[in-house]
């Protein structure tokens, strides 16, 4: 699947404060935890549990929020298929982003070891 600029776009305009309760949902309901979850969003983002609240209360879109992010290092080792888009196919570096973080929400819910959700690259 290709992705378009449109769909770019409207994915940067997406409020993080409006996508984060979905992702507390859909790991609680699988048995995973809040705390979890924002262990896995502090990895990827750098972001500790208060600025996740500050991004929060000042209704940041994603484009704000990835722009304020340090990215871990090895993020790049998260592949695989979201929404129907193979992950290392997405040229968009926003858009990879994003579907990097729903990777690894995804990775959550399905019962996937934290040590292997926080990558670390292989010696």
């Amino acid at each position: 699947m290709k992705v378009t600029a449109e769909h770019n776009e409207r994915i940067a305009n997406l409020v993080f404060g409006s996508i984060y309760p979905h992702y507390v949902t859909k790991v609680e309901n699988k048995g995973r935890t809040k705390e979890e979850l924002n262990q896995v969003i502090e990895w990827l983002t750098g972001f500790d549990n208060h600025q996740l609240q500050e991004l929060i209360d000042s209704k940041v879109n994603l484009k704000t929020f990835f722009d304020k992010a340090s990215i871990h290092p090895n993020a790049h080792l998260i592949k695989g298929v979201i929404c129907g888009y193979r992950i290392e196919d997405i040229d968009n570096v926003l858009t990879r982003q994003i579907r990097y973080m729903d990777k690894l929400v995804d990775e959550l819910a399905k019962g996937r070891k934290m040590e292997k959700i926080l990558r670390e690259e292989k010696k």
